[in-house]
């Protein structure tokens, strides 16, 4: 009885006169999600403002301090949880909150055979978004190229290539795999590839022909582009 109440409330009820602090809520419930602004969306997962402020402008001050809702993934929780107001539990919230979307963007784009690099750079892609450091994945298919399994074979400062070629070759026998596909991004955004990046493929590709595998392509994800070995003909 009361839901129908409060329902009825807010279809009378301008959103200018609602209290403050519960306007982008109900603004969600009347208009839709995809109707708030970042700030307001975030608003939401804080519930409650610190010294003054309400969880909108909360929302705001924190995406202008550092650099929209990219660079609120990209910071460290640490740092986070320095600023007056966020305590554990709204820190969570928020993370909790853009790897859902990542997790839901991921699984969108996840293609039905891994044998276009550009369908592969967006499926890969979320994954590296707030990301400081370099992350080398291995998709891992089998004879028709379907997704046997996902490895992340380092993550950090980049390391000799032997040790990047090892745990491909280790973690594709284990799973059966017939085919592999390797992805790393570049924190910088700039997708071109180094010297490294080209003596860490050939080493992949010398190996795989040992083992009889297919090494498909080595893609480097920028933050709007990227590099296929394979289409440069480099592979």
């Amino acid at each position: 009885m009361s839901t129908n109440k409060n329902s009825q409330i807010i279809k009378r009820t301008s959103i200018r006169d609602w209290p403050k602090a519960e306007r982008p809520r109900e603004k969600l419930i009347q208009t839709g999600a995809e109707n708030l602004s970042d700030g307001e969306l975030l608003a939401i997962l804080l519930r409650t403002g610190n010294s003054g402020k309400s969880a909108e402008d909360m929302g705001r001050d924190l995406l202008s301090k550092f650099g929209g809702l990219e660079g609120l993934d990209r910071i460290h929780i640490e740092e986070l949880l320095e600023v007056p107001g966020l305590g554990i539990a709204k820190v969570a919230q928020i993370k909790a909150a853009i790897e859902i979307g990542k997790r839901f963007r991921i699984q969108k784009a996840r293609p039905v055979a891994f044998e276009n690099a550009e369908k592969v750079a967006d499926f890969c892609r979320p994954r590296f978004e707030g990301k400081r450091h370099e992350l080398f994945l291995a998709l891992l298919l089998d004879g028709q190229n379907h997704l046997l399994a996902e490895r992340i074979i380092a993550e950090g400062i980049p390391t000799q290539a032997t040790v990047y070629v090892r745990r491909v070759m280790e973690e594709a026998l284990r799973v059966s795999a017939s085919a592999f596909v390797v992805v790393h991004n570049h924190p910088s955004g700039n997708a071109s590839p180094s010297a490294g990046d080209a003596a860490t493929t050939l080493s992949l590709k010398q190996a795989a022909d040992v083992l009889s595998l297919l090494f498909i392509d080595h893609i480097i994800v920028g933050k709007h582009s990227y590099y296929s070995f394979s289409e440069q003909g480099k592979l």
